[in-house]
């Protein structure tokens, strides 16, 4: 093996390693905003079909820094009739169409299944990591107030190097190495969740990447081995507090853990003024922190926007992070302005 290909493959296997380690799945801030993106159990909680797009800029001003874009819908296989027409399908002055006197109405969807598919690519400098799945899921109510839903979600993940990307900080490649084309992985991809709920909290539990494998690039001349897609834990957890009868305080929490890495763990705080804007913050541990604020333009169209600032080494070369997120309501029969079960 030349000296080139020696570098190459010390290289690649640095790099792999801090991609491997840090951030095998892509991180979220707006994930508040679409827990289905990282539990599958959530597919179908409304009596709508919801569609996200997301698109998020991580650590701008990075050189091949993470850029992250998404698409997901999940609805329901059968509309329920439990809803009904009533104030959140108005808006009248004055008055607050996700007071107390709704909530106390509350409850909990007839029993039923949801479907999703989720659309993802996600590109770190040479490495790219695209992603198809679809999901089912089924609710169960256990009481008048609170439901239960199960989960699954079964995909492919395509794990591509770019060689010709890779730069060795003006040391001379190999000709070979440098003409190398992408080389692809594709490995079956499995998660599952569950997903408590009720009209003032949230509990989930999810595993993603389920299946441990091994990934090795290799071709004539690149050769990278011993990389591993790991199991992902993420448990999720929320409460609901009317402060008043137009503002809702919405605390939460997600913890995830990746063997043999220490647990890592997000806070969240969101405030909404009744089902219109909303606006919040976001702390992610040893990492940074979060604004974030959304509105919902009406019956079928939202959108967020978050912006993140590193308390990290990062923040001596990174700008922040970007990321957007429009949300479409689709067949919203009763014209909820905002999600009755995911808020």
């Amino acid at each position: 093996m030349g000296l080139h290909v020696k570098k190459l493959l010390l290289c690649c296997c640095l790099l792999a390693s801090m991609r491997i380690a840090a951030q095998q799945r892509p991180y979220y801030t707006q994930y508040i905003m679409n827990n289905y993106i990282i539990n599958p159990a959530v597919a179908g909680i409304e009596n709508y079909w919801d569609a996200k797009a997301s698109h998020r800029l991580q650590w701008v001003g990075l050189q091949d820094a993470p850029v992250t874009t998404y698409f997901t819908i999940h609805g329901p296989l059968k509309k329920s009739d439990y809803d009904r027409e009533s104030a959140t399908s108005f808006h009248a002055s004055g008055s607050n169409p996700r007071g107390e006197a709704y909530w106390r109405d509350y409850t909990s969807p007839d029993p039923h299944s949801g479907v999703g598919f989720t659309i993802l690519n996600d590109r770190t400098g040479p490495l790219n990591r695209f992603a198809m799945y679809g999901s089912y899921a089924y609710h169960q109510p256990l009481s008048p107030t609170t439901t239960l839903s199960a989960g699954v979600s079964v995909g492919f993940t395509n794990m591509s190097l770019d060689a010709s990307k890779l730069n060795f900080g003006g040391t001379t490649v190999d000709p070979a190495v440098a003409s190398s084309n992408v080389i692809n992985r594709i490995k079956p991809d499995i998660s599952a969740g569950l997903w408590l709920y009720s009209k003032n909290y949230f509990l989930g539990i999810a595993a993603q990447q389920i299946v441990p494998q091994n990934i090795a690039f290799s071709d004539n001349t690149v050769y990278l081995q011993n990389g591993k897609l790991l199991p992902h834990i993420f448990v999720s957890a929320g409460y609901r507090m009317q402060l008043s009868d137009d503002v809702s305080f919405l605390p939460s929490m997600l913890l995830r853990y990746i063997s043999p890495l220490p647990l890592g763990f997000d806070v969240n705080a969101k405030f909404q003024y009744q089902d219109l804007v909303w606006a919040g913050a976001s702390y992610r541990y040893q990492d940074g922190f979060a604004a974030m604020v959304g509105i919902n333009l009406n019956r079928n169209i939202n959108i967020g926007y978050s912006y993140d600032v590193q308390t990290s080494s990062l923040n001596t070369v990174s700008k922040g992070t970007h990321e957007i997120l429009i949300g479409f309501l689709l067949g919203n029969r009763y014209g909820d302005w905002c999600p009755r079960n995911l808020w």
